[in-house]
């Protein structure tokens, strides 16, 4: 029988934490949140890539616990907005903004952009370090547009101003099983669990 790898996921925020959970549940692992390491001090997100934050996150966890980390760093990008709000999503409308202010920003600056022209993509990479410090990264990806207002009352951060036509609904009027089969955190976490089931199994971890 395969041992299971305790985990420390390197977040704070409690929406990720639930989701990234639903995402891994079968995976043979105990994934703790940060909040059982109040002592560990959580690395700043100054990275220009999602990839740059996402690694430095879970090695900063995992030099401070010693224990396997992971780490997502997530964002929304706007081809209007030439890639923005990018890396800085989650305090795009300032440090510690609320996902509502985040969401009235955002609009904001698209107010005069017409629909056709509101492309966007999510986008999440996950980083994963194992205990001897070997590296994971993965990167997961969605395609959609922003709306001019808000729809659902599922998910969080931009979910219910980005539209996903295949869908025909945003991501907030997903039900969370659905929304965790096809989303980019889905993406990007399903492909670092493959990595965790074949390390487990080779015991190389």
């Amino acid at each position: 029988m395969t041992e299971r790898l305790k985990v420390v996921l390197a977040t704070g925020n409690e929406d990720k934490v639930r989701e990234i959970r639903q995402i891994l549940c079968d995976a043979p692992i105990d994934l703790v949140s940060l909040k059982e390491f109040p002592d560990v001090t959580p690395a700043e997100e100054d990275g220009r890539t999602f990839e740059e934050n996402a690694l430095k996150k879970a090695m900063s966890v995992w030099q401070q616990t010693g224990l396997a980390s992971l780490a997502d760093d997530s964002g929304l990008e706007v081809d209007a907005l030439g890639g923005k709000p990018g890396v800085k999503s989650a305090r795009f409308a300032g440090e510690g903004a609320s996902y509502e202010e985040n969401n009235r920003k955002l609009l904001e600056n698209l107010r005069s952009t017409p629909e056709e022209k509101r492309k966007a993509a999510f986008v999440c990479v996950a980083a994963l370090v194992t205990p001897k410090g070997k590296m994971i990264i993965q990167r997961g990806e969605v395609k959609g547009r922003i709306i001019d207002e808000s729809r659902g009352e599922g998910g969080f951060g931009y979910d219910p101003i980005f539209y996903l036509p295949r869908q025909k609904k945003t991501m907030a009027e997903l039900g969370e099983e659905e929304k965790n089969k096809i989303s980019h955190r889905a993406q990007a976490f399903n492909a670092i669990r493959d990595f965790i089931l074949a390390l487990c199994a080779r015991d190389k971890l």
